[in-house]
């Protein structure tokens, strides 16, 4: 019997209760242990999840985004304690929005400036959105910019939001977000290249991801997955991702946070590359020690009180991913484990101590990120010898 039968048994069983269908697979040492694919990428015209499937990624596009520009680091491109004003120079003079006890805010200037490793490790001070000061005038800089210049890029993006003042002080709290649209830039602004076209150049071709990227090309769009939203009466509908849209041939925007789609075999090329020293097939295509400071816990105490969830009990974060500290939280993986999540249920895990990766997608919402993900983990690596 294989030591993988409780993986095939607990996704079958997955996919009826949960996603309309689901992709994991699981390598070590360069080979492929078990990948099987269940029920349906499109419950409508009963079109089956395969190895051809695309899915959308959303937040798992950081940790190739973080892999490019850590390869620019190890090139003598940037430092982590530079400035991101000397890449970027409207940020050179970041304001503070701090709120007062009666709801008002006071703005003031930042004790220090954004650091391009808070960019990485998300202390940078500009979130995803929410009701305060900060995302609501990011939201009004943003309406402003696409009624200015309609469909606008990234490099667009980044010189109009220099002008919203972050949440505290830079480096000293932790709030997941725009950090990543920076990280991006910096690809970028150090390469001279857009940021799709440096990922093509330096990680999916030499990887041979072939299915991987922010427009679709070729077949791609029959492809993809149909998100499903799952109703608390079981009943599933069809709805689009809230980024499609920049998944079109004539769309601008490369974002660092979100906006690849990609395979499971394509994802778990790229991850067997990070859990075995940054070499695949022969080639080195990030050195391990630059992987061992991607992985390396950034955050302080204060910061991790606004990191810890149960989801990410154990774990730390470093530079753009997850990293486990401690077993007690709950994985029965190796401290070092890193890796991250997708808005839509993607899920990467990548282990240097064992050479091991973990891949598994599905596009739903809610996207049971805590019941399916950490099951998906314990039961692979559970299954290695």
């Amino acid at each position: 019997m294989s030591k993988f039968t409780a993986m095939d048994d607990f996704l079958s069983r997955h996919v009826q209760n949960g996603p309309a269908g689901c992709g994991c697979a699981v390598a070590q040492n360069g080979e492929i242990l078990y990948e099987n694919y269940f029920g349906y990428a499109d419950l409508e015209k009963k079109t089956p999840i395969t190895a051809d499937s695309v899915y959308r990624q959303f937040s798992a596009t950081k940790v190739v985004i973080v892999t490019a520009a850590m390869m620019l680091f190890e090139r003598g491109g940037f430092l982590l304690n530079d400035p991101i004003s000397e890449y970027f120079p409207e940020w050179k003079n970041s304001m503070v929005a701090d709120e007062q006890e009666d709801g008002s805010y006071v703005i003031r200037p930042a004790r220090r400036p954004i650091l391009v490793k808070d960019c990485f490790s998300m202390s940078m001070g500009i979130g995803y959105g929410g009701d305060d000061y900060t995302h609501r005038m990011m939201q009004q800089v943003r309406d402003n910019l696409a009624a200015a210049v309609g469909d606008y890029t990234l490099r667009e993006d980044i010189r109009a939001m220099a002008q919203v003042p972050v949440k505290f002080d830079p480096g000293s709290r932790w709030l997941y977000g725009f950090g990543h649209e920076l990280v991006a830039g910096l690809i970028e602004a150090v390469s001279g290249m857009a940021v799709g076209k440096f990922l093509k150049q330096e990680i999916f071709e030499p990887l041979g991801m072939t299915s991987t990227a922010y427009r679709y090309f070729g077949d791609m769009r029959d492809k993809m997955v149909t998100p499903y939203i799952r109703h608390e009466d079981g009943k599933m509908e069809a709805t689009t991702g809230f980024m499609d849209d920049r998944h079109e041939p004539g769309a601008k925007y490369e974002a660092g946070g979100a906006g690849l789609f990609s395979s499971v075999r394509d994802y778990v090329a790229l991850t067997q590359m990070l859990a075995n020293g940054g070499q695949y097939k022969g080639e080195q295509i990030i050195g391990r020690k630059t992987i061992d400071l991607m992985r390396t816990n950034q955050l302080t105490p204060r910061q991790m009180q606004d990191f810890d969830c149960s989801y990410l009990s154990g774990y730390g974060y470093g530079l753009g991913v997850r990293t486990l500290l401690d077993v007690a939280g709950g994985s029965n993986a190796s401290p070092g484990e890193f890796g991250w999540t997708g808005y839509m249920g993607t899920y990467l895990s990548v282990d240097p101590s064992e050479r091991a990766s973990v891949v598994y997608m599905h596009n739903l919402v809610p996207n049971m990120e805590e019941y399916t993900h950490h099951r998906v983990r314990n039961i692979a690596y559970g299954a290695l010898k």
